[in-house]
């Protein structure tokens, strides 16, 4: 239901690569630039054009947000936090099953360059078993 969002940023330069290696694995990838304004996003199914989904936006002094974003599996959860911390980005929580949010909830956590908390999250993750 969520056709874009914009994303403040100190530095559109530093923000664009880190955006783009760390959202590799789902598919993202640099798609529009109109001077430092940055669009990422991800081509759909049966080969649809990637349509601009995350704008990185300069901003002198951005308040920081927690954005997630999906996955279609646990492997490219494990594989955006690989290649998010590769790019830079700081450990916000190692992948792995929340079942506090609910089972199934495989997600991790990076902060950007920025500080924004980017989580990338799979609902049907494995499901550890209840301790006896």
């Amino acid at each position: 239901m969520i056709d874009h969002i914009s994303l403040a940023v100190t530095v559109p330069d530093v923000s664009t690569d880190f955006y783009a290696k760390a959202l590799a694995p789902l598919g993202y990838a640099v798609v529009m630039e109109m001077g430092p304004v940055r669009a990422l996003g991800a081509a759909g199914e049966e080969g649809r054009k990637a349509a601009p989904e995350l704008w990185l936006v300069p901003e002198q002094h951005p308040t920081t947000i927690h954005l997630a974003l999906a996955a279609a599996s646990p492997q490219q959860v494990d594989a955006f936090h690989a290649a998010a911390l590769a790019a830079g980005g700081r450990d916000n929580g190692a992948p792995g099953e929340r079942a506090h949010y609910h089972p199934g909830y495989y997600a991790a956590f990076v902060l950007d360059p920025d500080g924004h908390n980017l989580e990338v999250v799979c609902h049907d993750g494995p499901v550890e078993p209840v301790p006896a």
